[in-house]
């Protein structure tokens, strides 16, 4: 790693706290919907809103770190959330039905881009792993709730998206906390780069 790269990565480590941040709303957020027992559709339509709002500025705060090509998937995921979200806010009753009608698929896109992103960041991040088994089990969940598309019943679609939204917060959490001492490792190892190469 050059110098200027040193730099760059030493600054961008002392924002490593706001992913930390983060991840313990993710994890809050997992905990209250978890326990959520809303039958009610435009209230679970309302609850997306808010998830999608909180994926796209994370997917912001991702985006900011992320080198190549990677950056640019992450502010269009980003913008998708965001506009995922505005939907939710305006029409919450509709974006339930919408997601109700897509979720298999929504839940295997999300996890085989998760699958794909751990592939090619293994050289350079430790916990590509973390990433790995959330896609998994993303897929895996995908084909669960694909299995139980013959299900019409309103209650049980709306417990299917509330188990998602959960656990994808949850992973969301877990993987943003990793993330966060990530970067503050990385930062401290450019920092003892850089006052090794300094001269005096």
């Amino acid at each position: 790693m050059v110098t200027g790269e040193r730099m760059i990565v030493r600054e961008a480590a002392r924002y490593w706290w706001v992913f930390l941040i983060s991840g313990v709303l993710w994890l809050l957020i997992a905990w209250l919907v978890l326990r959520l027992n809303s039958t009610s559709i435009a209230t679970v339509g309302v609850l997306l809103g808010v998830v999608f709002l909180l994926a796209g500025i994370n997917e912001v705060g991702v985006a900011t770190l992320t080198p190549g090509g990677w950056k640019v998937w992450h502010y269009i995921l980003a913008v998708i959330f965001f506009l995922g979200a505005l939907y939710g806010f305006i029409r919450p009753v509709n974006t339930f039905f919408a997601l109700a009608s897509v979720l298999g698929l929504v839940l295997f896109l999300y996890g085989a881009f998760d699958i794909v992103q751990a592939i090619f960041s293994r050289p350079v991040n430790p916990y590509w792993w973390l990433s790995l088994i959330t896609g998994i089990l993303l897929v895996l969940l995908a084909f669960w709730v694909s299995g139980s598309d013959r299900v019409y019943n309103l209650g049980q679609r709306a417990f299917l998206i509330l188990f998602w939204v959960g656990f994808l917060a949850l992973f969301r959490g877990f993987s943003q906390i990793v993330m966060a001492f990530t970067v503050r490792h990385a930062g401290h190892e450019a920092a003892t780069a850089l006052d090794d190469t300094s001269p005096g």
